[in-house]
């Protein structure tokens, strides 16, 4: 495949230039030597990564969108390049194609460079924005191009991405930007900071009026574009291995006089520390946004949906199980069994493209606690639950199901943004309790917990919780303030664990048994206390034994409750959702 690329060699290693070992001799090992170590690369024909240095056929890296196809390294794409693989094909109408940056600095240099990139890029400025479709879901789209000075940001991004947002907000439309950029556009000086306050105050009118806004990280984003518009997305994705950061690696090595870590301001970086809700390969980038867009189209309240109309029927195939004779302790040990489903595997159950989201925005993604979008028999949840692992090895990772503050963050985040969208939340709770340890008191564990009550007390969309496992104390209240809590046959529901109330009262753990008699946690105690609302009957040894049963049924039982709260106004919603919970306690005057 290289045949002539390179002077007097029958192979290849990338910056070296040889023959083979049997094919040696003295005048062409002579001459090998004055032959340059670099490899001859013919403009326009290949193409070196500069990630594992791997030669590439340039035509095979744009069948590959521009992807290395050996260490998966992307390249950078410029603003065309980028629509072209984004949206349906012949979809795009440019908005505001005229508007052309002025030199307010009278910057010596500037205009020259301006003249010179818009003819090389056949284009005006550093973004092309304009209407279009992806999966026949209309949208405005706005895709930087960082050739154009680095994808800086001056007064033509600025009010080319404000107009955007403007035509959007007027329009009804949910806005998608793919960010590039270095930052301010220093030869505008002060007029390339406004732009920061100019397209923010374009953004929270469109989110005040409850429409969708997906920003799509590119490499690099920094400066100020990272400090505006790049990070008020209501979903937020980033492309694999880009660069993020608000200052530049160098500007902060140069500063505190220190050398950063390998993989700092990597989007992977950004995921784990809860700045991101994905991080995407090129390739997915497309179909994450058909997903996304979909979700978000939906009527909230259509009941002329195929699948709606079928689960919304009465279950007439409902399975019945045993009656269970099971002591209190023995459904504890069974709650706790690490067979028993979690929220992952019941949203994957439940909804079809569920679309996890990750981050706190503050600082880190707990993976105790998950959550994310998707349809549930065709209406958009957020399902929000613990998470606890299958062994040793992913229980440490999600430390048992016991979430930290920025878990509840998280779940906070995501509750918020289900109530702009008026979406229903679906809340599954399998905790021994929130985390208890320096760091999570250091970080506001308790008022992580009282502002998820908060939250959850005044949410203006139906909230529905099922205790799946177990429901430990304020760790497992604070995704239970809810219209309705229902309970798993085998789940239990306490103040606090057997052990530690035995512990606690008669300190001795090991009347744990005894305890959890005495503290009446099961399903049928408490729907008896009137604290929880429906039991749905399990198999005796665990949802695990028929869990495509069980899960079909609590999809019915769900989407037929969604749909009765769906009709009910707010103030309703939340008057009863009050007086539920006020009737709660058991006192005497």
């Amino acid at each position: 495949m290289f045949k002539g690329l390179f002077k007097k060699t029958k192979y290849i290693t990338v910056g070296t230039v040889g023959t083979k070992a049997e094919e040696k001799n003295p005048e062409l090992e002579k001459e090998t030597e004055t032959v340059n170590q670099k490899p001859i690369i013919p403009n326009g024909m290949w193409r070196k990564c500069n990630s594992c240095n791997q030669i590439i056929y340039n035509e095979d890296l744009k069948q590959n969108q521009m992807v290395c196809t050996n260490c998966s390294n992307h390249f950078r794409l410029g603003a065309k390049e980028r629509l072209e693989i984004t949206i349906d094909e012949g979809s795009f109408k440019e908005l505001n194609e005229g508007l052309k940056s002025k030199n307010p600095l009278e910057f010596e240099g500037y205009d020259n460079k301006l003249s010179s990139l818009k003819e090389k890029l056949n284009v005006n400025d550093a973004i092309i924005t304009g209407y279009c479709t992806i999966g026949s879901n209309p949208c405005i789209i706005g895709i930087m191009d960082g050739n154009f000075i680095m994808g800086s940001m001056g007064s033509v991004v600025g009010e080319k991405l404000s107009r955007a947002f403007e035509i959007a907000t007027d329009e009804n439309l949910p806005v998608i930007i793919f960010t590039v950029s270095g930052g301010a556009r220093m030869q505008e000086g002060i007029f390339s900071l406004m732009q920061m306050a100019k397209v923010s105050a374009a953004v929270s009118r469109h989110s005040e009026k409850g429409l969708l806004y997906t920003a799509v990280l590119t490499d690099p984003t920094t400066g100020g574009v990272t400090a505006s518009f790049a990070m008020q997305g209501d979903i937020i994705i980033a492309e694999k291995g880009a660069q993020i950061g608000f200052a530049g690696r160098r500007v902060i090595e140069d500063t505190i006089r220190q050398k950063l870590p390998e993989g700092f301001q990597s989007a992977e970086f950004l995921l784990k520390h809860g700045f991101l809700d994905m991080v995407c390969h090129r390739r997915d980038i497309r179909n994450v946004l058909i997903d996304i867009l979909n979700i978000h189209s939906k009527n909230y309240n259509s009941k002329d949906d195929d699948e709606v109309i079928k689960y919304a029927a009465p279950n007439k195939s409902k399975k019945n199980y045993k009656k269970q004779d099971l002591t209190a302790y023995e459904r504890v040990q069974i709650a706790r069994s690490p067979q028993r489903p979690t929220t992952k595997d019941f949203a994957d159950k439940l909804c079809s493209s569920f679309l996890e989201l990750h981050g706190d925005r503050y600082y880190s993604d707990d993976e105790a606690i998950i959550g994310g979008i998707g349809f549930l028999g065709g209406i958009p949840v957020t399902i929000i639950g613990h998470q606890k692992g299958k062994n040793i090895e992913e229980n440490i990772r999600r430390n048992f199901g016991m979430a930290k503050p920025e878990g509840y963050r998280k779940a906070m985040r995501l509750m918020k943004q289900a109530e702009k969208f008026r979406r229903p939340v679906i809340c599954f709770v399998d905790t021994p309790g929130a985390y208890c340890g320096i760091e999570a008191e250091e970080r506001g564990q308790g008022e992580a917990i009282a502002e998820s009550l908060l939250v959850l007390s005044s949410l203006k969309t139906p909230v529905i919780s099922l205790i799946v496992g177990e429901g430990g104390s304020g760790g497992a209240l604070a995704l239970a303030l809810a219209d309705e809590v229902w309970m798993m046959e085998n789940a239990v529901y306490s103040v606090l664990s057997p052990e530690g109330f035995a512990s606690i009262l008669w300190k001795d753990a090991s009347r744990a048994e005894e305890a959890a008699e005495k503290m009446k946690i099961t399903a049928s105690n408490l729907k008896e206390f009137g604290i929880i609302d429906k039991i749905i009957e399990e198999p005796m040894d665990g949802i695990h034994i028929d869990f495509d049963v069980i899960a079909e049924n609590v999809k019915t039982k769900l989407i037929s409750t969604m749909l009765m709260y769906l009709a009910v106004d707010d103030n309703k919603l939340l008057s009863d959702r009050y007086n539920k919970f006020k009737s709660m306690g058991v006192f005497e005057e």
